[in-house]
Protein backbone atom coordinates (compact mmCIF):
# COMPACT_ATOMS: atom_id res chain seq x y z
CA UNK A 1 0.00 0.00 0.00
CA UNK A 2 1.24 2.91 -1.00
CA UNK A 3 1.88 5.70 2.13
CA UNK A 4 -0.49 8.92 2.00
CA UNK A 5 1.18 12.28 1.56
CA UNK A 6 1.83 14.04 4.26
CA UNK A 7 -0.36 17.12 4.99
CA UNK A 8 1.84 20.35 4.09
CA UNK A 9 4.82 18.31 3.43
CA UNK A 10 7.01 20.47 0.89
CA UNK A 11 6.32 23.52 3.84
CA UNK A 12 7.54 20.93 6.57
CA UNK A 13 10.86 19.89 5.23
CA UNK A 14 11.47 23.53 4.44
CA UNK A 15 10.76 24.32 7.94
CA UNK A 16 13.56 21.85 9.11
CA UNK A 17 15.93 24.45 9.09
CA UNK A 18 20.05 23.24 9.15
CA UNK A 19 18.98 19.82 9.91
CA UNK A 20 17.48 19.19 6.53
CA UNK A 21 20.65 19.77 4.56
CA UNK A 22 19.24 18.91 0.77
CA UNK A 23 15.78 18.04 -0.43
CA UNK A 24 16.18 16.45 -3.95
CA UNK A 25 12.79 17.64 -5.95
CA UNK A 26 12.15 16.56 -9.28
CA UNK A 27 13.77 19.30 -10.49
CA UNK A 28 17.19 17.97 -10.39
CA UNK A 29 17.08 15.89 -13.06
CA UNK A 30 16.75 18.61 -15.50
CA UNK A 31 20.07 20.07 -14.33
CA UNK A 32 23.27 19.33 -16.32
CA UNK A 33 25.88 17.92 -13.97
CA UNK A 34 27.69 21.31 -13.36
CA UNK A 35 24.46 22.65 -12.06
CA UNK A 36 23.69 19.34 -9.90
CA UNK A 37 27.01 20.18 -7.92
CA UNK A 38 26.01 20.71 -4.11
CA UNK A 39 28.87 19.81 -2.53
CA UNK A 40 28.74 19.94 1.27
CA UNK A 41 31.36 21.44 3.30
CA UNK A 42 31.10 19.20 6.34
CA UNK A 43 32.88 21.45 8.76
CA UNK A 44 30.59 24.38 7.93
CA UNK A 45 27.74 22.17 7.98
CA UNK A 46 29.15 20.26 11.61
CA UNK A 47 31.18 22.40 13.33
CA UNK A 48 34.08 20.64 13.38
CA UNK A 49 35.77 18.34 11.79
CA UNK A 50 34.75 15.09 13.73
CA UNK A 51 34.15 11.73 11.34
CA UNK A 52 31.67 11.42 9.28
CA UNK A 53 29.07 8.40 9.24
CA UNK A 54 26.22 7.80 6.90
CA UNK A 55 22.90 5.70 7.55
CA UNK A 56 22.02 5.02 3.87
CA UNK A 57 18.17 4.35 3.86
CA UNK A 58 17.50 5.45 6.75
CA UNK A 59 13.34 5.94 6.72
CA UNK A 60 12.61 7.91 9.77
CA UNK A 61 15.86 8.42 11.23
CA UNK A 62 15.89 6.34 14.36
CA UNK A 63 18.34 4.97 13.95
CA UNK A 64 20.94 8.30 12.49
CA UNK A 65 19.52 9.95 16.10
CA UNK A 66 19.82 7.25 18.60
CA UNK A 67 23.43 6.79 16.85
CA UNK A 68 24.49 10.31 17.11
CA UNK A 69 23.44 10.46 20.49
CA UNK A 70 25.33 7.11 21.61
CA UNK A 71 28.35 9.02 19.89
CA UNK A 72 28.87 13.02 19.87
CA UNK A 73 32.16 12.97 19.22
CA UNK A 74 30.93 11.55 15.70
CA UNK A 75 28.75 12.92 13.00
CA UNK A 76 25.83 11.09 11.60
CA UNK A 77 24.02 12.21 8.16
CA UNK A 78 21.10 9.83 7.39
CA UNK A 79 20.27 9.67 3.80
CA UNK A 80 16.36 8.80 2.54
CA UNK A 81 15.00 9.44 -1.18
CA UNK A 82 11.86 9.23 -0.22
CA UNK A 83 10.76 12.73 1.62
CA UNK A 84 7.32 11.42 3.15
CA UNK A 85 9.61 9.34 5.18
CA UNK A 86 12.27 11.50 5.75
CA UNK A 87 10.31 14.04 7.53
CA UNK A 88 9.74 12.38 10.54
CA UNK A 89 13.73 12.12 11.57
CA UNK A 90 14.53 16.01 10.18
CA UNK A 91 11.66 17.19 12.24
CA UNK A 92 12.84 15.57 15.35
CA UNK A 93 16.03 16.56 14.63
CA UNK A 94 14.71 20.42 14.46
CA UNK A 95 13.30 19.92 17.87
CA UNK A 96 15.81 17.85 19.61
CA UNK A 97 18.33 20.02 17.61
CA UNK A 98 21.41 18.04 18.26
CA UNK A 99 24.68 19.71 16.70
CA UNK A 100 26.15 15.88 14.73
CA UNK A 101 22.87 15.02 13.50
CA UNK A 102 21.81 15.61 10.03
CA UNK A 103 19.95 14.39 7.23
CA UNK A 104 19.77 14.52 3.37
CA UNK A 105 16.75 13.55 1.32
CA UNK A 106 18.16 12.19 -1.83
CA UNK A 107 19.06 9.15 -3.69
CA UNK A 108 22.02 7.29 -2.79
CA UNK A 109 23.66 7.32 -6.23
CA UNK A 110 23.27 11.33 -6.37
CA UNK A 111 25.36 11.57 -2.99
CA UNK A 112 28.35 12.30 -5.55
CA UNK A 113 27.04 15.36 -6.27
CA UNK A 114 26.43 16.31 -2.80
CA UNK A 115 29.58 14.79 -0.55
CA UNK A 116 33.35 15.75 -0.38
CA UNK A 117 35.50 12.79 -1.91
CA UNK A 118 37.42 10.80 0.69
CA UNK A 119 35.05 12.47 3.59
CA UNK A 120 33.07 9.49 5.33
CA UNK A 121 34.64 7.68 7.91
CA UNK A 122 31.71 4.68 7.64
CA UNK A 123 28.61 3.69 5.86
CA UNK A 124 25.84 2.13 7.54
CA UNK A 125 23.55 -0.18 5.52
CA UNK A 126 20.68 -1.48 8.10
CA UNK A 127 18.36 -3.94 6.36
CA UNK A 128 18.64 -2.83 3.01
CA UNK A 129 15.85 -3.73 0.69
CA UNK A 130 17.41 -7.30 -0.72
CA UNK A 131 15.35 -7.06 -4.30
CA UNK A 132 15.32 -11.05 -4.23
CA UNK A 133 14.03 -10.82 -7.58
CA UNK A 134 17.52 -11.19 -9.78
CA UNK A 135 16.06 -8.58 -12.87
CA UNK A 136 16.51 -6.19 -9.89
CA UNK A 137 19.91 -7.00 -8.66
CA UNK A 138 21.32 -3.41 -9.52
CA UNK A 139 19.12 -1.96 -7.13
CA UNK A 140 20.63 -3.56 -4.37
CA UNK A 141 22.92 -1.58 -2.32
CA UNK A 142 26.00 -3.62 -2.76
CA UNK A 143 25.95 -3.98 -6.37
CA UNK A 144 29.87 -2.71 -7.77
CA UNK A 145 28.33 0.56 -8.64
CA UNK A 146 27.21 1.35 -5.17
CA UNK A 147 30.47 0.13 -3.92
CA UNK A 148 32.26 2.35 -6.66
CA UNK A 149 30.83 5.27 -5.00
CA UNK A 150 31.38 4.58 -1.73
CA UNK A 151 34.88 3.68 -2.54
CA UNK A 152 34.86 7.42 -3.43
CA UNK A 153 33.26 8.62 -0.10
CA UNK A 154 34.85 6.38 2.24
CA UNK A 155 38.19 7.01 3.85
CA UNK A 156 41.43 5.25 3.85
CA UNK A 157 40.46 3.75 7.12
CA UNK A 158 36.67 4.04 6.37
CA UNK A 159 34.36 0.97 6.70
CA UNK A 160 31.01 -0.49 5.95
CA UNK A 161 28.53 -1.75 8.22
CA UNK A 162 25.60 -4.09 7.06
CA UNK A 163 22.91 -5.73 9.01
CA UNK A 164 20.32 -7.93 7.36
CA UNK A 165 17.99 -10.41 8.02
CA UNK A 166 17.89 -11.85 4.14
CA UNK A 167 20.64 -14.89 4.21
CA UNK A 168 20.61 -14.81 0.34
CA UNK A 169 21.22 -10.62 0.17
CA UNK A 170 24.42 -11.00 3.05
CA UNK A 171 25.91 -13.74 0.73
CA UNK A 172 25.44 -11.95 -2.42
CA UNK A 173 27.14 -9.11 -0.68
CA UNK A 174 30.04 -10.86 1.24
CA UNK A 175 30.85 -11.63 -2.68
CA UNK A 176 30.57 -8.50 -4.21
CA UNK A 177 32.40 -6.66 -1.97
CA UNK A 178 35.06 -9.10 -2.09
CA UNK A 179 35.07 -8.70 -6.16
CA UNK A 180 35.13 -5.07 -5.84
CA UNK A 181 38.30 -4.18 -3.72
CA UNK A 182 36.86 -5.10 0.32
CA UNK A 183 38.37 -6.75 2.71
CA UNK A 184 35.90 -8.02 4.90
CA UNK A 185 36.90 -7.93 8.44
CA UNK A 186 34.25 -9.49 10.44
CA UNK A 187 31.16 -11.51 9.51
CA UNK A 188 28.63 -13.08 11.86
CA UNK A 189 25.20 -15.10 11.05
CA UNK A 190 23.68 -14.35 14.24
CA UNK A 191 24.81 -10.02 15.54
CA UNK A 192 22.59 -11.07 18.89
CA UNK A 193 25.26 -13.72 20.06
CA UNK A 194 28.06 -11.64 18.51
CA UNK A 195 30.22 -9.51 20.71
CA UNK A 196 29.03 -6.42 18.54
CA UNK A 197 25.67 -7.61 19.57
CA UNK A 198 27.12 -4.91 23.06
CA UNK A 199 27.13 -1.74 20.45
CA UNK A 200 24.65 -2.49 18.39
CA UNK A 201 21.69 0.17 18.22
CA UNK A 202 18.52 -2.14 17.07
CA UNK A 203 16.68 -0.71 14.56
CA UNK A 204 12.74 -1.00 13.73
CA UNK A 205 12.70 -3.43 11.44
CA UNK A 206 15.52 -5.13 13.73
CA UNK A 207 13.30 -5.10 16.81
CA UNK A 208 10.31 -6.41 14.29
CA UNK A 209 12.36 -9.46 12.76
CA UNK A 210 13.74 -10.96 16.52
CA UNK A 211 10.25 -11.15 17.26
CA UNK A 212 9.49 -13.36 14.86
CA UNK A 213 12.57 -15.15 15.38
CA UNK A 214 14.69 -13.96 13.06
CA UNK A 215 18.94 -14.35 13.05
CA UNK A 216 20.50 -10.68 11.70
CA UNK A 217 23.13 -11.26 9.56
CA UNK A 218 26.19 -8.51 9.80
CA UNK A 219 29.11 -7.63 8.54
CA UNK A 220 31.91 -5.09 8.76
CA UNK A 221 34.27 -4.31 5.10
CA UNK A 222 37.14 -1.78 4.79
CA UNK A 223 38.74 -1.23 1.09
CA UNK A 224 41.47 -3.17 0.72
Amino acid sequence: MRMRRKSRLDERLAECDRHLLYVEGGEFYKKTNEEKLNILDLVSVFGNSADVYLDLGCGRGNFTLQAAKNYPERNFIGVEKISNVIIEGAERAKAENPDNCMFLNCFVENLVYHLPQSSIKGIYLNFSCPYPKKTYTNRRLTYPRYLDLYKYLLKDDGEIRLKTDSEEFFEYSVDTLKSNGFEITYATTDLHSSPYSVENIETDYEKNFLKQGKKIFMLIAKIK
